[in-house]
């Protein structure tokens, strides 16, 4: 089902890339697929910005096990290990909520729509993460 979902995703993210050489106007998207288009978009620029706070974060992390006493170390791990999980729940959570919509034109709207959501609220975390206590 993921593995489906994911392909969904990718020829969704393909054909957006066609559609913004087209010109294709997001603000303005009238139809299903411009929206889904559209939508593929603004999750790639999502995930862009994902993959950078999660690299401050990891670099973060790096910092802090140099500086903690031996044994005492395994924040870089702990991350690598909570974004993994991260990805695995956003993907199934996701999955469930385009069940409200099943089998309808606006599926992929909806899951893609719920990405987004769950993508950036990650990476505020973990740009909040990067930036440490002092933040």
């Amino acid at each position: 089902m993921a593995q489906m979902l994911r392909l969904a995703l990718a020829v969704l993210i393909f054909g957006a890339g066609a559609a913004q050489a087209q010109g294709l106007d997001c603000d303005n998207a009238m139809t299903q697929q411009a929206m889904n288009r559209c939508a593929a978009l603004e999750l790639e620029a999502a995930d862009k910005d994902l993959n950078a706070a999660y690299a401050e974060a990891r670099g973060a992390m790096r910092d802090l096990d140099t500086d903690l006493p031996p044994g005492l170390s395994g924040a870089e791990l702990a991350l690598r290990d909570a974004q993994r999980a991260w990805i695995s729940y956003r993907d199934k959570a996701c999955a469930a909520e385009g069940f409200l919509m099943r089998g309808g034109s606006a599926e992929p709207l909806l899951v893609l729509g719920c990405r987004l959501r769950l993508t950036e609220q990650r990476a505020e975390d973990l740009w909040s993460l990067a930036e440490g206590p002092e933040g």
